[in-house]
């Protein structure tokens, strides 16, 4: 087992890991599910269906022509009841097709394992597929699988460190589909022609770190590091250093190193759709947080609502004061129950009053705790400052853009200063300002 390295930075979060031995529970079909058009960074879809159409598991109901996109499929088969939009938390309206299932679960015939016989087919099957990042940020896959001419990939890391407090999806991935993971892996080393493999997984995870390295003894190309504990560890920018040492520098990508970073569900996916062929449709996600029955770990098709999700998975003990999308650091929170789960989500945590309660800001103290914790070398208190005066020449100067929004400044900040979203609202202010880099 190789030795990792240190990244700079980072914070020591609670675990909370109350879901680890939590078997996948498989959810019955809801009644209603409303897919959104959107569950990726880029390009949103248009849905290539109508209202009346009957739809089987596996079709694809909507797609885009832009190159940085990924396609929708429904895992029900129904009737379209309506096109609609569903309000995301950001602000942005995006179209869904609202499907009334009939329990009935008849396969689209275009549902088969694909035919791949080159890099080409490759790339065009995972497109096919739907796949986006399963650990949080829903880059679309079959973009990140094709580097541009001039990019040589010699590296493919595989994230299992899972460093949020609460969520273990990944972790029971691990546990339950650990094949799937390495059958993945071996798929896109062949098509890729990458012979460097190294899986990194949180040593809070033992067991998975156990699992994993016996299978990977049938590949001398595969090796497994056991990472530290340490927040922000699946962030790719320090997962990339702490198993290769290598930088990427301020805005460049893990391609510019040569370097394609996949999260474990997500290569796990690749291996069960080359063998059936049934696209993205369902997600595992763990349903935690001091308001909920039962720490669980659920698996949902995608544009389940969570209110769905949560009654399945034990219901509320208590009134839930928040509810997220993802972790404590770097979830999203939601205004209503309503809301549909999207591939992208890993977990669904509801919090309890005492939970959600909102330290009050103090003025800051200059304390420089926060400049310690960033783990991309930035000055998280000067952003809080800047955006303030709306100055935008110091928040580019400063590479506000930079920040991977992790929470680390804003946890150990003494004064509760809200720094994240300050720079949340610094990088807006650029981006209206036209930022020059």
């Amino acid at each position: 087992m190789k030795q990792y390295k240190y990244f700079k930075g980072g914070v020591k979060v609670p675990h909370y890991k109350n879901s680890e031995n939590a078997e996948t529970k498989i959810m019955p079909i809801p009644d209603i599910i409303e897919i959104p058009m959107l569950h990726h960074i880029g390009a949103p879809c248009v849905p290539l269906v109508k209202v009346g159409d009957y739809v089987m598991v596996g079709q694809k109901i909507g797609d885009s022509d832009k190159f940085i996109s990924s396609p929708v499929h429904t895992g029900v088969s129904g009737t379209v009841k309506k096109i609609s939009s569903v309000l995301f938390p950001n602000g942005m309206n995006v179209q869904s097709v609202v499907i009334e299932t009939d329990k009935k679960q008849e396969i689209h015939p275009d549902v088969k394992p694909p035919v791949i016989e080159s890099r080409e087919d490759f790339i065009k099957a995972i497109r096919e597929s739907g796949l986006v990042g399963l650990g949080g940020a829903g880059f679309p896959t079959n973009v990140k699988l094709n580097p541009p001419p001039g990019k040589t990939v010699d590296y493919l890391l595989i994230n299992g460190a899972e460093c949020e407090p609460y969520i273990t999806s990944d972790y029971r991935e691990t546990i339950e589909n650990s094949w799937n993971i390495i059958s993945g892996i071996n798929i896109i080393m062949e098509y890729l022609e990458i012979d460097k493999v190294i899986i990194g997984v949180e040593d809070n995870k033992p067991v998975s770190v156990d699992v994993l390295t016996d299978i990977a003894k049938t590949s001398d190309k595969i090796d497994i590091m056991s990472l530290k504990s340490k927040y922000p560890q699946g962030a790719e920018k320090m997962l990339i250093y702490a198993l290769t040492g290598r930088i990427v520098p301020a805005g460049k990508l893990p391609l510019d190193v040569g370097v394609i970073v996949l999260n474990v569900a997500s290569v796990s996916f690749i291996a069960e759709y080359i063998k059936t062929g049934m696209p993205l449709t369902k997600k595992r996600i763990t349903i935690d947080g001091g308001a909920v029955n039962t720490p669980s770990n659920i698996e949902v098709f995608v544009g389940t609502y969570i209110k769905e999700a949560i009654q399945f998975s034990g219901g509320f003990k208590e009134v839930p004061k928040k509810i997220l999308m993802g972790g404590p650091m770097m979830g999203v929170s939601q205004f209503n129950l309503d809301s549909p789960i999207l591939k992208q989500n890993n977990a669904i945590l509801a919090f309890n009053e005492k939970q959600s309660i909102l330290p009050e800001q103090t003025p800051c103290i200059k304390c420089g705790r926060c400049v310690r914790a960033c783990p991309m070398n930035l000055m998280p208190v000067y952003f809080d400052i800047y955006h303030q005066y709306k100055d935008v020449e110091q928040l580019e100067k400063l590479d506000i853009m930079s920040c991977i929004e992790c929470g680390s400044c804003s946890f150990v900040c003494p004064a509760n200063r809200y720094l994240v979203q300050s720079i949340r609202n610094g990088k807006a202010l650029v981006k209206a300002g036209g930022s020059k880099k």
